[in-house]
């Protein structure tokens, strides 16, 4: 990173025709702002405008002060680079508010000699860095969910049927006070045998991949919520219609948006939340690749799916386990849904990243487009 600031910092002194340094900047994969002395937004290349969610032109009419509340420690970080015209860096930063919500920002500040006042800052995002941890994590719990799947199914399953047939036989033969502890031993070896059933969803199975259009799967599961479990709950919907199709399996992909869709319901559904609101979203996000375990190939993951909700978000001592199996905040559930979810989208070659905060929760899905190298199969 101090290689990218000394870079800009020659390019912004001057050292670089202006005409040449405009486009090189431009073309750093990190964002790189140029603040003058009253923090108005002199520069700001395209990795700048991702990163804040805003236009080159809408910033030049903006100060950083719009962006961020005054106590927020990057105005700090400013002040001293401006104080000792030295080279500040900070690590672990978060930039808060109405219109920005990034985590984990590594900051570096520099004074320009050539323009008093002036404060160059170049920008780690290092989010998809612990989304590829994340993923690995919740990758290596699928594995562990996946052998005790095949123990549970082998060791359980078999005792199972001999009790709940045992049950049955003791309905038929007792009073009607026994009668109903029968029905009650038949009930829960119906209830442990369906966990089995659900747990045995993780094994490793060769995935069946086709050509899948993103958003008639969406719409597919938009319908159901509607007419079930989400009848209550405002949809909008954010489309990018010029995607290509994503290479996966269509059931499958059901399944994981069905998921997010479900749990998304069941957030909004919280008592305080007069307009339940969910978002379904598409786009791209180039740059995101990740490693093919077990070769040399990086897989690109320019195709992003969004499902957004405005409940109260998740607890923060459970957010950082929320993809391992039996983790969950319900007094009812199980914990195997979201782990299923992100064994589904590791076997795709995908990854799942999650942004939550009170009023605002994001599931987002990075996952493969078809190549020319897939249409061929």
């Amino acid at each position: 990173m101090s290689a990218v600031m000394a870079k800009a910092s020659r390019l912004l002194a001057g050292r670089v025709r202006p005409a040449d340094s405009g486009v090189i900047l431009g073309a750093l994969p990190v964002p790189v702002i140029l603040l003058d002395a009253g923090n108005n937004f002199r520069f700001v290349n395209h990795a700048a405008e991702q990163f804040l969610g805003i236009s080159a032109a809408s910033l030049a009419q903006l100060r950083l002060n719009d962006l961020l509340p005054a106590d927020n420690p990057l105005f700090l970080l400013i002040d001293q680079v401006r104080a000792s015209e030295a080279t500040i860096s900070e690590h672990d930063l978060t930039l808060e508010s109405p219109r920005l919500h990034k985590q984990g920002i590594t900051v570096q500040g520099t004074a320009l000699p050539e323009e008093p006042e002036a404060v160059l800052l170049v920008i780690q995002d290092a989010s998809a860095a612990r989304a590829l941890d994340r993923q690995l994590a919740f990758r290596g719990a699928a594995r562990s969910v996946t052998g005790m799947a095949a123990i549970l199914a082998h060791e359980v399953k078999n005792p199972l049927s001999g009790i709940r047939g045992a049950a049955q036989l003791l309905e038929t033969s007792v009073g009607p006070n026994d009668r109903e502890l029968a029905e009650l031993i038949r009930d829960e070896a119906d209830r442990i045998r369906a966990l089995v059933d659900r747990m045995e969803a993780f094994g490793a199975k060769p995935i069946a991949r086709t050509a899948v259009n993103i958003h008639r799967v969406l719409e597919h599961v938009r319908k159901l919520a509607q007419s079930g479990f989400a009848a209550h709950v405002r949809f909008h919907e954010l489309y990018d219609p010029s995607l290509p199709p994503v290479w996966a399996n269509r059931d499958q992909l059901i399944q994981v948006v069905l998921n997010l869709v479900k749990n998304a319901a069941e957030a909004v559904t919280q008592e305080g939340i007069a307009h339940p609101e969910i978002t379904l979203a598409t786009g791209f996000q180039h740059g995101v690749r990740v490693a093919v375990p077990g070769t040399t190939e990086r897989l690109d993951l320019p195709l992003f799916v969004a499902v957004r909700d405005n409940g109260p978000g998740i607890a923060e001592d459970i957010r950082p386990h929320l993809f391992e199996p039996f983790v969950t905040s319900k007094t009812t559930g199980s914990g195997l849904g979201l782990s299923l979810v992100a064994k589904i989208v590791g076997d795709h070659g995908g990854l799942i990243e999650v942004d939550s905060r009170p009023g605002r929760t994001e599931f987002r899905l990075h996952l493969p487009v078809v190549t020319e190298k897939d249409a061929d199969q």
